[in-house]
């Protein structure tokens, strides 16, 4: 989560160094690429990535997803103070129902527990022999 929000955050301020891109010049999107910001931004981001494909190898999407969504508060809070962008009472309110939600969903279990599939090699107390 912190990868991800600082990941978002070195994008935009890289993206702010580099300027508009528009739907007529997107070739401008493969130069941005030379910015560090960017770079790193891209970085922190792979990191993410890795470590959400983790959580979702033991845990269940519906509880991820929704932790994931805490990023919003640091997404916020890096906005605010190190992107000086004006953040209305009215933001900070949803980051906080955002958060309420998120510590909701928290409190259930991580992975719905599921029967073991039967071996397709003992079906119906057949013995099959493996060749």
């Amino acid at each position: 989560m912190c990868c991800g929000s600082t990941g978002d955050t070195l994008l935009k301020k890289g993206m702010s160094e580099f300027g508009p891109v528009d739907t007529h010049h997107l070739w401008h999107v493969v130069a941005a690429l030379g910015n560090p910001w960017i770079l790193i931004g891209i970085a922190c981001l792979t990191i993410f990535f890795a470590s959400y494909l983790t959580a979702l190898s033991w845990a269940d999407l519906s509880y991820v997803l929704p932790a994931t969504a805490l990023g919003y508060v640091l997404v916020t809070f890096f906005g605010k103070y190190f992107m000086h962008e004006n953040v209305t009472p009215w933001r900070w309110l949803g980051v906080v129902l955002i958060s309420c939600g998120v510590g909701w969903v928290t409190r259930g279990p991580s992975l719905t527990e599921r029967k073991p599939r039967e071996s397709p090699i003992h079906r119906h107390g057949e013995q099959h022999e493996i060749a």
